[in-house]
């Protein structure tokens, strides 16, 4: 794996280096904003995991983050934000970043975080981790999703940009259509370990899927009132 870690911070880069050197992968850090996405436009295809602390000197994360998301959507982002910003951490979750980690944190955390991450979006598999199911396709009336090519289509297009995380809602959601979701329970599904944040991280992403879905045509996302979400497309005609 290759990862980009923007962080201004040495002694945090000094210290995750020796956890992914354990872990085997490859990192470049970085802790100048505008140096970091210009490493990250050099070689964008390059990069399978973009780790971006909210405060940096030059560029901060969010404005990071937007050029990124101009460029891939598909790439990873992991934010590191404050505590006391849960403002920033909706709002960066809105902007395209798949997670984020307050600060202090604990290596092992950020280590299991980048697994659960890169595993959901369909990079590479770790020995610990159940496969995914051979089939992995499902098809609803207007709805065919392939788990294995990370690929939706809606009414016969394909939906555009879907982050890793994104993909993971709507997949989660179509296995059970009309099946309301609560949040804590996509939480649980999609992130798939033991997610601290709070449930607006969901309504973020949720906000974000449904923005492309509306491009394709009728909303199949719906909300349940004080439950949660659910997929259904059968009562639509198009």
């Amino acid at each position: 794996m290759h990862i980009l870690m923007i962080e201004d911070n040495a002694a945090v880069g000094e210290m995750m280096e020796m956890f992914f050197q354990k872990e085997e992968w490859e990192a470049a850090f970085i802790q100048d904003g505008k140096e970091g996405l210009e490493t990250f436009l050099e070689r964008d295809s390059y990069w399978d995991l973009i780790i971006l602390d909210l405060n940096l000197p030059s560029m901060d994360g969010m404005q990071i983050c937007r050029e990124i998301r101009k460029v891939s959507q598909t790439v990873p982002v992991i934010m590191l934000t404050a505590k006391d910003t849960e403002s920033d951490q909706v709002i960066g979750l809105e902007i395209g970043a798949d997670d984020y980690v307050t600060k202090p944190f604990s290596p092992l955390t950020l280590i299991a975080r980048i697994k659960a991450l890169h595993r959901r979006a369909g990079l590479t598999s770790f020995p610990e981790e159940e496969k995914e199911n051979e089939e992995g396709k499902i098809e609803t009336k207007h709805l065919s999703i392939h788990s294995k090519t990370r690929e939706a289509f809606l009414y016969g297009k394909q939906i555009e940009g879907l982050t890793p995380k994104e993909f993971d809602l709507l997949y989660a959601m179509a296995q059970s259509p009309k099946q309301v979701f609560s949040r804590e329970q996509l939480l649980s599904i999609v992130w798939n370990y033991d997610y601290f944040g709070d449930e607006r991280t969901v309504d973020a992403h949720i906000k974000k899927l449904r923005q492309k879905i509306d491009q394709n045509g009728p909303q199949v996302i719906q909300t349940v009132w004080g439950v949660g979400y659910k997929f259904d497309d059968t009562n639509i005609e198009n």
